[in-house]
């Protein structure tokens, strides 16, 4: 994911929203993610930019007069689709637009932010796209080193993988904002023991901390997009809990992969940060381990090379029910790097359309669950406590091999370079229910 820094990412800049000024805000002035948001007593959202604790309206902003230019246009609209699918470069000038507003010595803006700023606090934040296709991949070659050792020890890694970007398609409609509670799913299950499956609620509940990816404009029916031309279709990304049951995945999922185990519900956060804030951000990504093949040619590309990967850190948080009653604050469970991930952003996009599938505006790309080496860095509960070999101990004395219910997770990240503002990708909260 590429592309040029320009003024809007100089560290120095600083916002008349004071909020934004913390070193700590996830949403300074050089990140302005998108969203869609409802003011209370409103029948419908629009687009909000996040600044701080607060939200542009950009209707207001507009309407006044202080953001002008392309991309205006869809400042009404219920979902970010038809912004996407303007493409890249009007994103960028709209959020040029943006920064000129809320740049400190914007005087006239300034005097106008009871109008045009609201507390997040105050709003509800809402599926911020349409999402027609959603499709996920297996990124991670830690991650599938591991769960490959606990079912095949023998063979971990399948021939395919250091070739082919390994994905699925999963279930769009399924896909729920961060904040929304979870409903502990039922399906078949069978241990080892039993001499047939039988029908009920998920013991093993999982999550999987992944990247999401939308794309902006997509590609028409049959043609292929280059690996030279991915990032131009690359718009955003945002936090993605690909919520798993493994009890259910482990019996359904050969030979045709994961379904019920995986379609119940899938949580994004409400925040999409633009491929343009990231730009500070993007790095070579990591080398491959001697003796792995080089990617076939479709999947080669000299700008991938240099600067593919992202430099983000993501990271899982728990919290039970008795943690909460305690007043306990939620405990970090792993912390890993987005940029340690077998293939980039540009190689899952460029392969998902290599035989001519027609991507579109706001579909979503999970990039798999983001692990790393160590045991502190893995993405979900079946590598971080080992199948259940190695539960996690809570700070109320309690373990979890896997989710109970009235558990809460929450996914944070954030972009750190030296000589670069902080930025970050809001949360990505869900909490389980019991089964029905």
């Amino acid at each position: 994911m590429t592309v040029a820094t320009d003024a809007t990412h100089d560290s120095s800049l600083q916002s008349w929203v004071a909020s934004a000024n913390d070193p700590g805000s996830d949403f300074p002035i050089q990140n302005l993610p998108f969203g869609i948001f409802r003011r209370r007593g409103a029948a419908d959202g629009s687009v909000g930019v996040a600044i701080g604790d607060r939200v542009l309206d950009l209707v207001a902003a507009r309407d006044a007069g202080l953001i002008t230019g392309a991309g205006t246009e869809f400042a009404g609209d219920s979902t970010l689709n038809r912004l996407m699918g303007a493409g890249r470069g009007v994103a960028g000038k709209l959020r040029a637009s943006i920064v000129d507003a809320l740049a400190t010595g914007n005087s006239a803006a300034a005097k106008r932010a009871a109008r045009i700023i609201v507390a997040q606090s105050d709003v509800e934040l809402l599926m911020p796209v349409r999402i027609g296709g959603y499709s996920d991949f297996y990124e991670s070659i830690h991650h599938a080193m591991n769960v490959g050792s606990m079912f095949r020890p023998d063979n971990p890694l399948l021939p395919n993988y250091k070739y082919v970007p390994i994905g699925y398609h999963g279930r769009a409609s399924s896909i729920v904002v961060s904040g929304t509670q979870v409903r502990r799913p039922s399906g078949q299950l069978k241990d080892d023991a039993q001499p047939a499956p039988s029908l009920g609620p998920s013991r093993r509940l999982d999550y999987e901390i992944e990247l999401g990816a939308f794309v902006g404009t997509g590609n028409l029916l049959g043609h292929p997009i280059p690996i030279a031309r991915a990032n131009a279709h690359l718009w955003g990304v945002c936090l993605l809990n690909d919520w798993s049951a493994r009890d259910m995945q482990s019996w359904e999922y050969q030979p045709l992969g994961p379904f019920l185990s995986k379609n119940f519900a899938t949580t994004i956060s409400p925040w999409v940060v633009t491929c343009d804030a990231l730009a500070p951000f993007c790095v070579a990504p990591a080398a491959r381990p001697a003796g792995d093949p080089d990617p076939l040619p479709y999947l080669s590309d000299d700008a991938d090379r240099l600067h593919g990967a992202l430099a983000l850190t993501l990271e899982v948080w728990l919290r039970s029910r008795a943690m909460r009653d305690s007043g306990a604050p939620a405990m970090l469970v792993s912390r890993g790097s987005f940029a340690a991930m077998y293939w980039t952003l540009a190689q899952l996009l460029t392969h998902h359309a290599s035989g001519g599938c027609n991507l579109q505006p706001g579909d979503l790309i999970g990039s798999g669950t983001v692990s790393n080496e160590t045991k502190e860095s893995r993405g979900c509960l079946l590598e971080r406590a080992w199948r259940g070999t190695e539960p996690l101990e809570l700070p109320t004395g309690e373990r979890r091999a896997f989710l109970e219910d009235g558990d809460e997770v929450t996914m944070r990240g954030y972009a750190e370079r030296d000589g670069h503002r902080r930025i970050g990708l809001g949360a990505c909260t869900g909490m389980v229910l019991p089964a029905i």
